[in-house]
């Protein structure tokens, strides 16, 4: 039976409201069972180290746990996988990073999009890399590092976390707005690289202050700058690569997503738990000895950021050629 156009409309109308009351009162009870955060990496990273500590806050303030699931594997592929593949119902959530970024370029073939599956929540960190020299590398500043490296092309290697990772393309970056010849050494993560570095295999690198600080600070490293685009408060000694790059800047963030068309109310609450607890002072202290720096937004603006270091890291990448193995 065919229905008059003007009951036709009336029940179309009812039948779209029925959804938006039933999100808006699962929102209002949710979480009403545990909730999972999928960090794909290895248990002990800074991922891994965020992910467990908004977690806990998450936990207390929201009264159900807030469980993590560590998924690593394939550059942090197969752990986003399992959260696109996840029911869009707030209940399982995923710890996001600069791979989530540099990945949709660098691989050929992806089970997901990132931009296009995961729905922003909220950031929790930003942190800015060091430009690290062993202390026996003759320059002590940016400009005189190009100068030396300028001089000496192909013979300065800088060591990286791995293909792709943030050091490999802050330092490609570096080397298309210098026009240096540096050669990349990737390892398998910080820890070796830096072992390295010490001991004079290889001749810089770029890794967040968190990770190297205390080889500053003991002499067996030499901190030439800081990524970001003004001095660091914990550094301030320290000059920005920008002074003598204009523009140049980089960083590592950590985040939450969750599976696409997860309720709109969900995230919202979720973003603002999330951002109360970068106010709060126990976790801002436990941020800063980590060198990271709170990053508060809004789900649409970090969607925006997204996509922004998405499309920056895109053409670094291929202007690189750089690929996953």
């Amino acid at each position: 039976m065919k229905l008059p156009r003007r009951e036709f409309l009336h029940l179309a109308a009812s039948a779209a409201v029925l959804p938006a009351v039933s999100r808006s009162a699962w929102a209002e009870g949710y979480p009403a069972r545990p909730v999972r955060i999928i960090v794909p990496f290895a248990p002990g990273g800074n991922t891994d180290i965020y992910a467990r500590l908004m977690g806990q806050w998450l936990s207390e303030r929201l009264g159900q746990a807030f469980v993590i699931e560590n998924h690593p594997g394939a550059n942090t592929n197969l752990g986003t996988d399992a959260a696109v593949r996840a029911p869009a119902d707030g209940y399982t959530l995923l710890m996001a990073s600069p791979s989530a970024a540099t990945n949709a370029t660098m691989y050929e073939k992806l089970s997901f999009n990132f931009i296009r599956d995961i729905a922003p929540v909220a950031v929790l960190v930003r942190q800015y890399p060091l430009l690290l020299v062993n202390p026996s590398f003759p320059a002590t500043t940016v400009p005189e590092f190009l100068a030396y490296t300028k001089a000496s092309p192909g013979k300065v290697s800088f060591a990286s976390q791995g293909l792709g990772s943030p050091g490999h393309v802050a330092g490609e970056l570096f080397k298309m707005m210098t026009g240096i010849d540096m050669v990349h050494v990737p390892y398998r993560g910080g820890g070796p690289a830096l072992t390295d570095l010490i001991g004079g295999q290889v001749q810089v690198m770029f890794i967040s202050a968190g990770a190297s600080i205390q080889y500053v600070k003991t002499g067996k490293l030499r901190a030439l700058a800081i990524c970001s685009a003004t001095r660091s408060e914990a550094m301030p000694e320290v000059p920005t690569v920008a002074a003598s790059v204009p523009g140049y800047e980089v960083s590592s963030w950590f985040g939450i997503g969750a599976p696409r068309n997860t309720p709109g109310d969900i995230i919202d609450k979720l973003n603002q738990e999330i951002n109360a607890g970068l106010a709060d002072a126990r976790i801002k202290a436990r941020l800063s000895d980590a060198d990271a720096i709170p990053f508060v937004v809004s789900p649409t603006e970090f969607g925006k950021f997204i996509a922004e270091e998405t499309e920056k890291w895109g053409k670094v990448i291929r202007a690189a050629n750089i690929k996953a193995g």
